[in-house]
């Protein structure tokens, strides 16, 4: 793509964006955030993408909202099996601050197809998923947005997990939300259904997979203790 072309996708984007609201925790950036590849896939993580403290002020924000129970009618259907809770935010700024935190330079030499990545999906989604609850095996579609744009990756960032980066469990009282977590885990699978890479969430962790035609198919385990909080965006290119 053009020098200019990419110019004037950006200039059009800033135009979108708005003041922040207050909503949201404000997202330090972050140097030389460091790459995991998941052997030999297209799925890497990246540890401490989210400061704990981040990652607890987007629990408390979104719970300030309220969730909203997200199902299915299931395989039988034709549909994943679906048990979670889910908010849904169009958020320019949001989506902005979380790109420029650091995931602008790790994308500077990811280039599906000879495109390049201008930013993230401003629609946001927050997962929450009970004890009892989970995502059975799917595959997550692209999506065209505005400027040329689509998105070619899936941004899962873990608002809480088994135990922090640091190797502590979650800070806070005695109540589910707060407990380390037990089951949840983001599981890819091989054409044969083999298990190619298992995730175990983290706080504050990011998980970036291809989507699209060349998706995995994966799922998210049933949560056994705990709650699980994923925060959820869409890399997109132009």
């Amino acid at each position: 793509m053009a020098a200019r072309d990419e110019e004037e996708f950006q200039r059009k984007k800033k135009k979108k964006v708005k003041e922040i609201d207050g909503k949201w925790p404000s997202v330090k950036p972050k140097k030389d955030l460091k790459m995991n590849r998941l052997k030999s896939t297209n799925l890497f993580t990246i540890s401490n993408f989210l400061t704990a403290y981040e990652a607890k002020t987007f629990i408390e924000a979104a719970e300030s909202i309220g969730f909203t129970h997200q199902g299915s009618l299931g395989p039988t259907k034709g549909e994943a099996y679906r048990d979670n809770d889910r908010i849904s935010v169009i958020d320019p700024f949001l989506a902005e601050s979380l790109w420029e935190s650091g995931l602008k330079e790790v994308f500077d030499d990811i280039q599906p197809n000879g495109k390049v990545a201008v930013g993230l999906n401003p629609n946001i989604r927050f997962y929450r998923y009970k004890a009892g609850q989970k995502f059975g095996r799917h595959i997550d579609e692209s999506v065209d947005l505005e400027q040329g744009a689509r998105t070619y990756y899936t941004l899962l960032v873990y608002l809480s997990g088994s135990i922090s980066p640091k190797g502590k469990t979650n800070p806070g009282n005695n109540d589910s939300s707060m407990q380390p977590l037990a089951g949840g885990e983001t599981v890819f699978y091989d054409k044969k259904l083999g298990v190619v890479a298992e995730v175990t969430p983290l706080e504050g962790m990011a998980l970036l997979h291809l989507h699209g035609a060349k998706c995995m198919l994966h799922e998210a385990r049933i949560v056994t203790k705990g709650i699980k909080y994923v925060l959820r965006s869409d890399v997109a290119f132009v």
